[in-house]
């Protein structure tokens, strides 16, 4: 069976409705569930790879369970390494901009901190303010294909270096009670992990750019240098061409391929209250383009602040063997 009539058999093509050029696209008349036959989500998951993004309205029935069971029908599903899952879910994480580390307006795919970074996310959205708090998808591969012959070949050469440390100085709307979530929360344990700056899609085959803002420094550049040939490389992921954005509505979900996109919270809604939760599929280890895998060379979790018990007590962890599943290519 083909493709097409895989995904015709399963959602008429009138139901999907493109949102942008390059990437992006609206099903419409399905009701997300556990339930769905196997050749309905082998559909989606292709419809996904194809378009990066997808988006469903009108899912106020899913509850955190139900989202949860939907989202498993794609992979295994994960806890956050670091920020732990909502009350009363195994998995999910709630992002509430309420609290501390609510509010991602950085361009960034998830987790790359790890060696085997998400695959899928499924967002669904539970609060939702007046006006605000859109989210905006750039498709990676079609970044990749945007840049001069050069400028790829020089990409499919460089590693990069990312961790969950990053630099909230360049960032213009932080507050204390980031700070402090970062601090207490994102770094309790510290990664840094070698990622190819181009992988290999191991499902479509595409090269797709692997960056954003948890990269430190590129191995073997100066960090000037590095930074320039960052923007170089971003100014292209963040090119209106290659993104689109969703305007989101109480109930909406959005699976996106984490391997192939970044995306960017846009924090425009004050002190309105916004809050989505997150399900998140087991990825697997990058690969690069001459078949070298992405490897966790520094995981350090910090001591716990000091005590009497603690002025003579453990060091730190530091773990120099990858922290996660092996590569398997």
């Amino acid at each position: 069976m083909s493709e097409t009539t895989l995904i015709e058999n399963a959602i008429p093509r009138t139901d999907i409705v493109k949102r942008a050029a390059r990437i992006g696209a609206e099903i419409r008349n399905i009701k997300l569930s556990s339930d769905l036959p196997d050749e309905t989500i082998a559909a989606m998951n292709r419809l996904l790879l194809d378009h990066k993004v997808i988006f469903f309205r009108d899912q106020s029935h899913l509850g955190d369970a139900e989202q949860e069971r939907f989202a498993a029908r794609f992979g295994k599903l994960v806890p956050h390494p670091m920020l732990g899952v909502a009350k009363g879910t195994a998995s999910l994480l709630e992002l509430d901009s309420a609290r501390g580390g609510g509010r991602a307006d950085v361009w960034h795919a998830d987790g790359t901190f790890a060696d085997a970074y998400p695959k899928i996310l499924v967002l669904r959205a539970v609060v939702i303010p007046l006006f605000g708090g859109d989210t905006v998808w750039s498709n990676t591969a079609a970044a990749y294909l945007d840049l001069p012959p050069p400028l790829q070949r020089l990409a499919d050469e460089l590693w990069a270096v990312h961790s969950n440390v990053f630099d909230y100085a360049g960032m213009a709307r932080v507050r204390e009670v980031d700070k402090k979530h970062f601090d207490e929360v994102f770094t309790r344990t510290i990664f840094e992990t070698e990622h190819p700056v181009v992988r290999v899609h191991p499902e479509t085959g595409e090269r797709t750019l692997v960056l954003g803002a948890l990269v430190q420094r590129f191995l073997g550049i100066p960090k000037y240098d590095g930074q320039k040939l960052l923007d170089i490389f971003q100014s292209h992921i963040t090119a209106p061409e290659n993104t689109v954005r969703w305007n989101w509505r109480e109930g909406d979900v959005a699976i996106w391929d984490n391997r192939a996109t970044h995306h960017y919270a846009v924090n425009d809604y004050g002190d309105q209250h916004r809050v989505v939760r997150r399900a998140t599929i087991e990825g697997d280890v990058p690969v690069s383009i001459d078949g070298r895998c992405s490897v966790t060379r520094v995981k350090v979790t910090k001591q716990p602040p000091m005590t009497r018990s603690h002025i003579h007590g453990d060091p730190a962890v530091m773990d120099h063997a990858p922290a996660f599943a092996a590569c398997t290519s």
